[in-house]
């Protein structure tokens, strides 16, 4: 047997939301997409089969060596907005896209943008922007477009796909499966999971099989917290292909759960910020080190985009809370919160250090990875708020988001219907406007974890055959037509710390994060990976509040008296009491703030704290790195790295002790990055090496001119250090940037340079 669902999925025609916010959203990505010109997303798919292309390609990453990935976000997306709607339009289009992809599809069964010599440069080692990541969205388009339309020209796309995915990777021996996992590849395993659930073929089960990463699930099914450095949009899918292996493959192997509960603790317990985002540079830190990486690069949505697939997930299989009470917090306070309500535009970063502001795609230039999941949220926001099933004859529905919305099944019949005023009111109502008279029916409410008191709902006044399980509120009852649940969830403002800086604060009412407007002064941008574009900081913002007349701890203890609503506002809006800020911060719902400068964590100190005067100095410190700070390289990231214009030979990216590395085989090996300088000022080079072993002899390459010609030193334990190199005036001169070459000239030993690579201006 396969692994048991227990809590079936409720399809998107049968739910419509009616909250004003949710609606808004959707009607705009819809505009989104129906504004997109399908003949531009498919021009490569064409001109890979020797086709004309029907239209220019569009630019951005649809021009890069990662195009392809929007059209296969976009075709789900338009799948999932015609199942919600129905809309002929819609349908149309998907039915267009297909039928143009099965022309594009090349006899072998090939069928992507760019050639097939991406995947040889992954199998052979050199650079490459992440092709099995693009196939997966590919995939992924296609299995929507036949699940939710049923269009059956879809499965025979896919089928013969995914007959080219086992014909390559059939091929690959131990050394070379290993080799190519090191680059991200989505949820290959997922799709290739869901695609033998359709065909019943052996051999796509054995493709799915070659994208599983046996080690990294065993380490995590121990208890082994190894997500320092790994690259979170790369992990996180690969967990919920595990949890697709459980569910899809014959046996019911428990091993894959374990391993995803694992993970999902992990993440959220220790890597997650209060609104639900992860990582920092796309990046996992070392559990508990959350504050120490707050900056603009932090959230990638699409991590948080795949942390919902996986919540739901494991929700359905073991129908645990705390799966809903996440997805509802992150949905709110991340999802939500990643869309501009005007433009229906979508955000790649969400910072969480504090004077930063929201940063939003534009609609025909920029195509980042969080364009694409962001059609695909938007489009699915009646997703996840009911689940249904049978147990025993009795029929069984679950609440698992409180927003308005309308459930019907047809074949009850059963039309259910919510009003929720949430962050807004403490009630909702559910009403039954219509039931087979005296039906038997469990209504299953979440009781939220944000709840600071309750009451037990009522039906009609009454509370017969109300009892509480499991963190669940059951109504066991035989239903009439109209009846109506009375349900309270009392919200109050609370406060959420971070592990490394307990006096690090954020705080929520109810469901909603807060966070406090600092202003549109300076909100200019800048450039970092491929054509990705996020905030600046304004220096000048303050990022503590001073506690007065108490200790911090005496004032978080009693924070609904110093953290109260505007005295005269209308409006969902928070002001501080007995602090330095008292009424000039204004805390409102995150979720609704897209126009300027936030602050979501501030460092709340003792008026006279000697902890207070160390965080204003290691604020000066950072504040002078990041003023100083010429050009940054995270290295082994793909994007950033191209974006550097990176070249090398028998060179490699990886992870160990606790850090990613870019690495350069012995005997010549080597790697270059194009960086930017500044001739008016004196450069210096700042990377960590590493001492692990014997010396590894290196030099290092301005411009062809040898700058350095040295060796790491020996010894052990391993070690990580800084290396500050002044790049002399001559080599500057005249340019604003040049080439920095690594050479390995050992004939034993990796040469490894970790994290970072930084050109800063010397006066730091």
């Amino acid at each position: 047997m396969t692994g048991q669902v227990l809590y079936n999925d409720v399809e998107l025609n049968k739910v419509s939301v009616q909250d004003p916010y949710y609606v808004n959203a959707f009607e705009k990505e819809i505009e989104y997409l129906k504004s997109l010109d399908a003949d531009r997303l498919l021009a490569g798919f064409r001109q890979v089969k020797r086709l004309k292309a029907k239209a220019e390609v569009y630019g951005g990453w649809e021009n890069t060596e990662i195009k392809g990935h929007t059209l296969g976000h976009y075709l789900t997306a338009v799948a999932q907005a015609y199942a919600a709607t129905k809309d002929n339009e819609l349908l149309k289009r998907v039915h267009y896209m297909i039928d143009e992809l099965a022309e594009s599809q090349l006899e072998s069964g090939f069928l992507f943008a760019s050639g097939e010599y991406l995947f040889d440069n992954v199998e052979q080692g050199k650079p490459a922007w992440v092709p099995w990541y693009t196939m997966h969205k590919i995939f992924e388009g296609l299995i929507a477009a036949y699940r939710l339309t049923g269009y059956r020209k879809a499965y025979e796309v896919f089928d013969r796909l995914a007959d080219w995915v086992y014909d390559r990777t059939s091929r690959w021996d131990e050394e070379l499966n290993l080799r190519v996992l090191k680059v991200e590849y989505g949820g290959m395993n997922d799709c290739l999971y869901d695609v033998y659930s359709f065909t019943g073929k052996e051999k796509h089960l054995i493709a799915a099989h070659k994208f599983d990463e046996m080690a990294l699930f065993s380490a995590i099914r121990d208890g082994k917290d190894i997500l320092n450095n790994l690259h979170a949009n790369t992990t996180i899918p690969k967990f919920v292909d595990a949890m697709k292996r459980y569910m899809v493959v014959e046996g019911c192997e428990p091993f894959y759960l374990e391993a995803c509960e694992g993970f999902w603790d992990m993440v959220v317990e220790h890597h997650s910020y209060v609104t639900g985002g992860n990582s920092e540079w796309e990046h996992f830190g070392p559990p508990d080190k959350l504050d120490c990486e707050r900056t603009s690069c932090n959230c990638e949505t699409c991590n948080t985009y795949n942390m919902l697939k996986l919540s739901k997930g494991l929700y359905q299989i073991t129908g645990k809370k705390k799966y809903l009470d996440f997805y509802e917090n992150t949905l709110i306070n991340a999802i939500l919160s990643s869309q501009n309500p005007e433009t229906g535009m979508t955000m790649y970063f969400q910072p969480m250090a504090t004077g930063y502001f929201k940063v939003y795609s534009t609609p025909y230039d920029k195509f980042w990875c969080c364009t694409g999941t962001g059609m695909e949220n938007f489009t699915k926001l009646n997703d996840a708020i009911y689940y249904t099933r049978e147990d025993n004859g009795v029929y069984e529905i679950t609440v698992g988001r409180y927003v308005s919305s309308e459930l019907t099944l047809e074949d009850m019949p059963l039309k259910l219907k919510m009003e929720a005023g949430f962050p807004y009111d403490d009630y909702c109502r559910i009403s039954l406007p219509e039931v087979s008279e005296g039906q038997r029916l469990v209504i299953r409410l979440r009781i939220p974890d944000w709840s600071c008191s309750r009451d037990l709902p009522d039906v009609n006044g009454s509370r017969e055959g109300i009892y509480e399980r499991d963190g669940f509120i059951y109504l066991d009852r035989n239903w009439s037509k109209n009846d109506l649940v009375n349900i309270r969830w009392q919200m109050t403002v609370t406060y959420h710390d971070l592990p490394d800086n307990p006096h690090s604060i954020a705080f929520k009412y109810g469901p909603v994060v807060l966070s406090a407007g600092l202003g549109t002064e300076d909100m200019t941008t800048s450039k970092t990976g491929v054509n990705v574009t996020i905030p600046t900081k304004n220096i000048d913002i303050k990022d503590y509040i001073l506690v007065k007349g108490m200790t911090v701890e005496q004032w978080l203890s009693r924070l609904p008296e110093h953290l109260i609503r505007k005295p005269g506002s209308d409006r969902l809006e928070f002001v501080l009491r007995n602090t330095d800020e008292d009424d000039r911060l204004v805390f409102s719902p995150h979720f609704m703030r897209y126009k300027d400068r936030y602050g979501i964590y501030f460092v709340i100190f003792d008026e006279n704290s000697q902890d207070y005067k160390a965080h204003l100095e290691e604020e000066e410190r950072k504040r002078l790195l990041e003023l100083n700070t010429i050009d940054i390289i995270p290295v082994g990231n793909d994007q950033y790295e191209l974006k550097h214009e990176i070249k090398g030979e028998n060179t490699f990216a990886d992870t160990g002790n606790g850090y990613i590395h870019r690495g350069a085989h012995p005997n010549g090996g080597y790697f270059s990055y194009t960086m930017k300088v500044d001739e008016s000022a004196t450069n210096e080079l700042q990377l960590y090496l590493s001492i692990e072993g014997s010396p590894v002899a290196y030099r290092i390459f301005v411009d062809d001119t040898m700058l350095v010609d040295s060796s790491t030193p020996g010894g052990w334990p391993p070690k990580i250090y800084l290396e500050r190199i002044e790049l002399p005036g001559e080599l500057v001169s005249g340019k604003d940037r040049v080439t920095i070459k690594f050479v390995n000239c050992s004939e034993r030993g990796w040469f490894k340079v970790y994290n970072q690579i930084r050109m800063v201006r010397k006066s730091i």
